[in-house]
């Protein structure tokens, strides 16, 4: 799979627009809650809606299988969120799924695990929401005035609040790497 053309350079935008928007400068990181706020989507940590037991027993019989999920109800729209996820893992998350609010996917597809069926996107949109989502927490602008501080993708994920594989795939997937490594000579 791959994304639509100019799609990577319209998230650049939105992402711009969104922190524009929240009057957000372009070297700060992105505060999730304002952003749910401004889009008015409604964050609930799930073991507010199930006891955390059971959220952990998910994760024992498969690690990972709930992440953080959407849901509209009566025309609301809710974020629900694992709390076994690590902060950084956790804002990956919440930005992955409000990517799927900002571009308009719907739920489209019916899958069953385990017996049981659940609705997902569609794995372009899928691809579109992770790639939108990164782009959200980490633009292009913010890696530039990291790298031009000396700054690398452990200083730019404890700066943002992201996890080091977020900071260093969107160091490295957007040029801002070379671009340094450049100046640097």
């Amino acid at each position: 799979m791959t994304l639509p053309r100019g799609f990577k350079a319209k998230a650049e935008r939105e992402a711009e627009r969104l922190r524009g928007e929240l009057g957000l400068g372009a070297a700060a990181a992105l505060p999730l809650d304002r952003l749910a706020e401004h889009l008015g989507v409604t964050l609930v940590s799930g073991d507010e809606l199930v006891d955390r037991d059971r959220l952990e027993e998910i994760e024992r019989l498969q690690a990972f299988a709930f992440s953080a999920a959407t849901f509209i109800i009566q025309g609301r729209t809710f974020v629900v969120t694992n709390p076994l996820r690590s902060p950084g893992r956790l804002a990956s998350d919440v930005a992955h799924e409000f990517a799927h609010t900002i571009l308009n996917h719907e739920l489209a597809e019916v899958r069953e695990i385990d017996g049981v069926p659940f609705r997902t996107c569609l794995p372009d949109e899928e691809e579109q929401a992770t790639a939108f989502g990164g782009t959200l927490l980490l633009p292009r602008p913010l890696l530039m005035l990291a790298a031009r501080r000396g700054d690398g993708p452990v200083e730019i994920a404890a700066d943002c609040g992201v996890t080091l594989e977020m900071a260093r795939f969107r160091y490295n997937t957007t040029g801002v790497a070379r671009q340094a490594e450049r100046r640097s000579v």
